[in-house]
């Protein structure tokens, strides 16, 4: 029998029970693919694998429309969603909003990863469902892949991966596999965490001067998600404790952080983490002032977000503006 027993309130986000039901109370909209008009980027769905409901929305900008192979193939951004773990999806308005723009600036491929969420399918699922992502990507490495638009377009020897908040965490681990069991026919350029979603068994930072409350969220949230982690220093929750970071699979890294984040100190932890693991790239964390986490998703035409966009791009585009 059902409960309404809290476990953990995330209001205005959302409440998760103690039978691990879950109220998802934003992050249930969904824009449709297609043309944009605006960016004239052009997107679709594709399901990759049936059995574990793994999906992802393709997009691909003006300029590749009509591309045929032997034409100039482009980049490819693997994006991977934010909310916890536990809401929103690839499909989400926030997502498809945010993708359109950042495609056609950078004049990319995008593949954003629709992977099965917490609490209902704890961590590790959202990873192993990021990695068929992967697998599948990989798959179109020789030209002959299930995909048209990636066989055509997509040049898997310049990958970048990205996610905001837990899709950070997610991209972050998706580069810590491939350094550590490799994926034949994709080479990552670079890594792009937003806003990322760390934590750790000690705060740090202005992270003592939070609302204990909203500590309160993010510390017992990662034991709702993650069947595995026996505290918050776990690798999966603090990289500093990860024994490969130095091994990371990217050339370059990027980590965005905003003032008003309450997550903010975790990214450039990350940052001198790295620094210190003896990773032979280069790292750099870019700030945006008077804003909160996520920003960007909330109010996508603010000019602050539109800024991130060119951020974004210009890192692909070896332009950064860090």
């Amino acid at each position: 029998m059902a409960s309404d027993e809290i476990a953990l309130n995330a209001a205005p986000w959302f409440i998760i029970y103690k039978d691990r039901r879950i109220d998802r109370l934003i992050g249930n909209d969904i824009d449709p693919p297609g043309l944009d008009p605006k960016t004239g980027v052009e997107s679709k769905d594709v399901v990759i694998s049936q059995e574990d409901s793994v999906a992802v929305r393709i997009y691909r900008p003006k300029s590749a429309a009509g591309s045929g192979k032997g034409d100039q193939k482009l980049p490819l951004l693997v994006y991977f969603h934010g909310g916890g773990f536990c809401i929103e999806t690839a499909f989400s308005p926030f997502y498809h909003q945010h993708l359109n723009p950042w495609v056609a600036e950078a004049n990319i491929v995008a593949v954003s990863v629709n992977y099965r969420r917490a609490p209902e399918h704890q961590l590790p699922i959202p990873f192993e469902d990021s990695w068929t992502a992967l697998k599948w990507i990989a798959a179109h490495s020789n030209g002959t892949g299930p995909d048209e638009w990636l066989n055509e377009i997509a040049d898997l020897n310049q990958v970048y991966l990205a996610g905001d908040s837990a899709g950070g965490n997610i991209a972050h681990r998706m580069a810590l596999r491939m350094a550590t069991e490799g994926l034949a026919g994709v080479k990552i350029k670079g890594l792009q965490l937003i806003h990322p979603h760390f934590w750790g068994g000690k705060l740090i930072g202005e992270e003592k001067e939070w609302d204990p409350k909203s500590i309160h969220v993010v510390e017992n949230l990662w034991y709702w998600v993650s069947k595995d982690i026996k505290d918050l220093d776990d690798p999966i929750v603090n990289p500093e404790h990860e024994p490969d970071l130095g091994r990371l699979a990217a050339e370059k890294v990027a980590i965005y952080v905003a003032e008003k984040d309450n997550l903010k100190e975790r990214g450039r932890h990350y940052a001198e983490c790295l620094r210190k693991s003896g990773w032979g790239g280069t790292v750099d964390v870019v700030e945006t002032d008077g804003e909160g986490h996520v920003f960007h998703l909330f109010n996508p035409t603010c000019d602050s977000a539109a800024d991130l966009v060119g951020q974004l791009a210009a890192f692909i585009s070896g332009k950064c503006r860090c």
